[in-house]
């Protein structure tokens, strides 16, 4: 799911010298790409880079379903080693992906679901893109009866998962920042304690900018068009993790009726309510992701419920009539608002 919503907002600071300036990479990764920067020697940056895109290539061949071979395609094609009891073994890395997402698809009542994969498919958003077509009810009952995580048995020791039916399971909306948060420990591992992650719009700081100069973030404005966005906001956000969800970008029309890649696991069919975006703060870049598309199935109302819940640092955009309202948890006002 395309998730590029937020700017990177880098200010260079002068007088840096040449072993402590802000270095900048980027590349292609998991169908979108990514953007680092971090302070340190330039020197190193193409070293660093290197096993960046080592590890990134590795994290797709987990986790990625335009991979016909990764170790998730192999367990949607029925593919993978079972082991003698029907469980079927899972990497560390597959494991604690599939842990953050039922957690959160427990605590947010199942709107989050990794196993609408054949319901992203069916709409168009998926591997198996079609020309934009609505499903016919007959098409949409059938794909739907081929999700629910209810089937699902996962044992995070083995680690291992077991599946009473068949299931395509799509990480897509939590993989990315999950990636964030291991090339933010790549970082941490090579004494780079002051960088600015992102892939595909999910991002992680750590420190700051030379200068003792904080990371910046501009949360955007939706619009129709590009040259009708703007920045709503811009927080400084201080070690920990920002994700946006929104139906603006990723989406088709047909007969004047706009469908959203976001699909409620309830319905089968896309969200249809106002909530144009959602930012997601949390220490998790992965669980920031993971939550910015719950709460963006659940709409404005359900979800900033659930962040008021969990006590979730939330701001939301919402569409009115005349344009566009915010809304923000008590977590988030109190934490980037200095308010009640």
């Amino acid at each position: 799911m395309f998730r590029i919503l937020l700017s990177l907002v880098f200010v260079v600071v002068a007088g840096c010298s040449d072993r402590e300036s802000i270095v900048r990479i980027e590349g292609p990764t998991m169908g979108t790409a990514y953007h680092i920067a971090w302070v340190g020697d330039p020197a190193k940056a193409e070293a660093i880079q290197a096993d960046i895109d080592q590890r990134l290539a590795a994290i797709n061949r987990i986790m990625s379903t335009y991979d016909p071979t990764s170790e998730l395609s192999l367990i949607n094609q029925s593919k993978a080693p079972l082991a003698d009891d029907g469980w079927i073994p899972v990497s560390a890395d597959l494991a604690d992906v599939i842990a953050d997402s039922l957690e959160i698809y427990q605590k947010s009542g199942g709107v989050f679901d990794i196993s609408v994969g054949p319901l992203v498919n069916l709409w168009g958003f998926g591997p198996d893109a079609h020309p934009d077509e609505v499903p016919s009810e007959d098409v949409l009952a059938e794909a739907m009866s081929r999700t629910g995580l209810d089937v699902l048995q996962f044992d995070p020791q083995r680690p291992a998962i077991k599946l009473a039916q068949p299931r395509y399971l799509d990480l897509s909306a939590i993989a990315k920042g999950w990636g964030v948060d291991d090339i933010a420990a790549l970082l941490e591992g090579k004494n780079i304690h002051n960088y600015m992650v992102e892939i595909g719009g999910e991002i992680r700081t750590g420190g700051r900018k030379p200068g003792d100069a904080p990371w910046r973030i501009a949360v955007e404005r939706p619009g129709a068009l590009a040259d009708g966005r703007n920045v709503e906001l811009v927080i400084e956000p201080e070690d920990v993790a920002v994700a946006t969800s929104g139906d603006y970008r990723n989406y088709f029309e047909r007969d004047g009726v706009r469908y959203s890649h976001t699909i409620n696991p309830f319905t089968g069919r896309p969200i249809t309510h106002r909530l144009a975006s959602v930012t997601v703060i949390d220490a998790s870049s992965a669980m920031a992701d993971g939550w910015a598309t719950a709460l963006n199935v659940a709409g404005p109302e359900k979800g900033m419920a659930l962040a008021e819940q969990y006590r979730m640092a939330v701001f939301m955009i919402v569409r009115t009539d005349d344009g566009f309202s915010e809304l923000s948890s008590a977590e988030f006002r109190r934490r980037y608002l200095q308010q009640p």
